[in-house]
């Protein structure tokens, strides 16, 4: 009984009273501390009695406590009756229970982790597996569930958990109580309770690190450079605050210096695997690929390289160089590899898929189909699993099926997510009300002179990447990234400002307005010449030295009034796509992060539209000759008619390369690379018709736009 009890409450026993683990219990309903009680006694029959009467109703007869609300106690006590139900034996009767939970609250980590014990008590290790790894998903502070991990998972997952219980185990309470908090959507109660903990332990720097977790998820990359810039000056000899800042660095795509400081970490160990590795990744994302890949072979390959050949994440991270670097033969065998290792990986089949060259044959369509629906699959592996079999089906011509994957691995996506359309057009519409015309005529002048950017803007698998290795193929012009520079000027200026109920460091409080974009409004010409100046500064990194360069961020349509003030001579490309082909090319895809707009076809037409009324807004607000509209199907069409056009606007003269993008050797990283690796063709252009009787939703959300017979509208 006591290693039952220990399994039970394995993640509380750090846990200070009022922390977020007995949060569990005593914010939702009165009866469940009295609950907790009896089942940290082992008197779990009259535990399990006294949930089922909450559950009842019946929540006057827990001594003591008062009646509440069924509807705030299900969760809690439907979770309690489960775990009293598999330690009594009960184990039919538990995973009703659990089931019940499922539908009452999906995202409940803890409903889970109870999965993950109660297949394990089944003898069931493959699904309890699973159920533990999608627990600490939703929720790392989970103890108990990443020690089922360290147990069951292969070589790599078990390294990985026992990393996870040292690094948890050590952590103070209130920061295992805040990692809890954040990890169930509190972020503002977390951040305060580390603030606070940090305010008495100002150089602890687990707190610092945790803080700065915080700031990655909410956008914040400035305080959390910050923090780990000095948590790694208070503690040169943590490496976790290290690669942490690495991280940060690599998160602010300031590669230079991420490579810098990972070179750094390897100088201290070189003969560590993991550092090599983190050394190779921060080397590929500045570019050099060839070193990149030099490492990952050298590891690999290394007498004690056997460890890391079992590792399915190391060959998924090599495939993607290989990817990027055009070696697109060796990508597929290590994707492959990678999917040998564990066939359940979900992002090694989805990134054979995503290459959007690579045919599955009919047996990897059926064992693609079968891990899809195994119960032991984890979610996220599904859902990489769902869209690439989507793919399958779809190059199969089994348009129907296909269909049915794309919309089911959508949904899932989508519940993970809580996207809302309506903020979107809110925030969207703010930019039209406060960038008007008489807005940039009241700021004419200032901002950098430099003529250097070229922006491409517009939705994702638009056509930017085509347009972008057209110019890169021009000797004037070189290819970039797609940058998160202006998104995150524009994250800066929603931060700056006290306000009233703001966070201590001045950002936006939950239920506070947005500051931007009329923080634009404080930008005088001096801060808009400063701006402007740092936005080249800091891409210069990704420059070869031609005098002007590409910026293919498809989101900075978002913020042309921005650029605007801050570059006024840059050039914007707008490339669009026919609005069917556009939205649901954008629904087939699954995104590595952000595009959460993406994941439903109401939720694409929504933002489409949006896109396109601030587009129309901004040609009608900034100076004439701002924006040139590229349309996919006619550079299809008519490709060196359209260079031609593209470049005049450009003010570069032709350049015959530009007709023969495809032969120009760069690294590009998006999901169209191995197609602007070709010779432009027709195929692409009217898939969306086969699927043009599941698309209602899509062409109600589009209105009028979804009526276009071409791109032009």
């Amino acid at each position: 009984m006591a290693a039952n009890v220990t399994l039970w409450h394995s993640d509380l026993r750090k846990a200070a009273p009022g922390s977020v683990r007995m949060d569990l219990a005593d914010r939702d309903g009165a009866g469940l501390p009295a609950i907790d009680e009896q089942m940290r006694a082992g008197r779990f029959a009259a535990a399990a009695e006294a949930a089922q009467r909450l559950l009842d109703g019946d929540s006057a007869s827990v001594e003591g406590e008062k009646r509440q609300p069924q509807a705030v106690h299900k969760p809690q006590a439907l979770y309690r009756l489960a775990v009293c139900r598999r330690h009594l034996g009960e184990f039919d009767a538990a995973r009703r229970a659990l089931d019940e939970l499922e539908r009452a609250a999906p995202d409940f980590a803890r409903l889970w982790q109870e999965r993950g014990h109660l297949a394990k008590a089944l003898g069931d290790g493959q699904a309890a597996l699973a159920a533990y790894r999608e627990a600490v998903r939703r929720d790392d502070a989970l103890l108990a569930s990443w020690r089922g991990v360290a147990v069951l998972g292969t070589a790599a997952l078990r390294r990985e958990a026992g990393a996870w219980v040292r690094y948890l185990s050590a952590l103070p309470a209130p920061l295992l109580q805040a990692r809890g908090l954040n990890n169930s959507g509190r972020a503002w109660q977390a951040e305060r309770l580390c603030r606070a903990f940090l305010t008495r332990h100002p150089k602890h720097v687990p707190a610092m690190r945790l803080l700065a977790t915080i700031g990655v998820q909410r956008g914040a990359l400035d305080d959390a450079e910050f923090l780990l810039e000095s948590a790694v000056a208070f503690a040169p000899d943590d490496r976790g605050a290290l690669v942490d800042y690495i991280d940060v660095l690599h998160k602010r795509q300031r590669f230079g210096e991420s490579l810098t400081w990972a070179r750094r970490l390897l100088a201290r160990d070189p003969a560590n695997p993991a550092s090599q590795l983190i050394c190779a990744n921060q080397a590929m994302a500045a570019g050099d690929y060839d070193g990149a890949l030099k490492v990952y072979d050298e590891v690999l390959g290394a007498p004690g390289g056997s460890r890391l050949e079992r590792d399915e994440r190391v060959h998924l991270t090599r495939g993607h160089a290989l990817k990027t670097a055009g070696r697109l033969d060796d990508a597929i065998a290590a994707y492959r590899q990678a999917a040998r290792l564990r066939p359940d990986y979900g992002d090694a089949w989805w990134s054979l898929a995503n290459l959007k060259v690579y045919r599955f044959d009919a047996g990897e369509r059926e064992r693609l189909a079968a891990l899809a629906e195994a119960p032991g699959t984890a979610t996220e592996d599904r859902i990489h699993l769902l869209f690439a079999l989507g793919k399958a089906f779809e190059d199969a011509a089994d348009y129907p099926r296909s269909f049915a994957c794309y919309e089911r691995g959508n949904a899932v996506k989508r519940r993970q997510l809580g996207y809302e359309a309506k903020r979107i057009t809110r925030r969207l519409r703010t930019q039209q009300e406060v960038c008007d015309r008489a807005f940039f005529r009241a700021r004419a002048g200032g901002g950098c002179a430099a003529a250097d950017a070229i922006f491409v803007v517009g939705l994702p698998r638009s056509g930017s990447t085509l347009l972008e290795q057209i110019l890169a193929s021009h000797s004037a012009v070189d290819g970039t990234l797609e940058l998160h520079h202006i998104g995150a000027y524009a994250a800066e200026l929603d931060g700056r400002g006290g306000g009233s109920g703001g966070r201590p460091d001045g950002r936006p409080s939950a239920g506070e307005p947005p500051r931007y974009p009329a923080a634009l409004r404080d930008l005088d010409a001096a801060a808009r010449l400063r701006l402007g100046e740092r936005y080249l500064q800091e891409t210069r990194l990704h420059r070869q030295g031609a005098p002007r360069f590409v910026d293919k961020m498809p989101n900075n349509f978002r913020h042309l009034g921005l650029i605007h003030l801050i570059l006024p001579n840059a050039k914007i490309i707008d490339a669009r796509r026919h609005p069917l082909a556009c939205c649901f090319s954008n629904f087939k895809q699954l995104f590595a992060s952000g595009q959460e707009f993406s994941y439903s076809l109401a939720d694409i037409g929504s933002y489409y539209r949006d896109y396109v009324a601030l587009m129309d807004h901004w040609q009608e607000a900034l100076p004439p000759g701002r924006i040139l509209r590229v349309e996919y199907e006619q550079v299809v069409e008519d490709l060196e008619g359209q260079v031609r056009h593209l470049l005049d606007f450009l003010e570069l003269p032709f350049e015959p390369a530009c007709l023969r993008y495809w032969e120009t050797p760069r690294s590009i990283r998006t999901p169209s690379a191995e197609q602007v690796r070709r010779p432009i063709n027709r195929d692409g252009l009217h898939q969306w018709r086969r699927f043009e009787p599941h698309l209602q939703p899509l062409k109600e959300a589009l209105g009028n736009l979804s009526r276009s017979t071409n791109a032009g509208y």
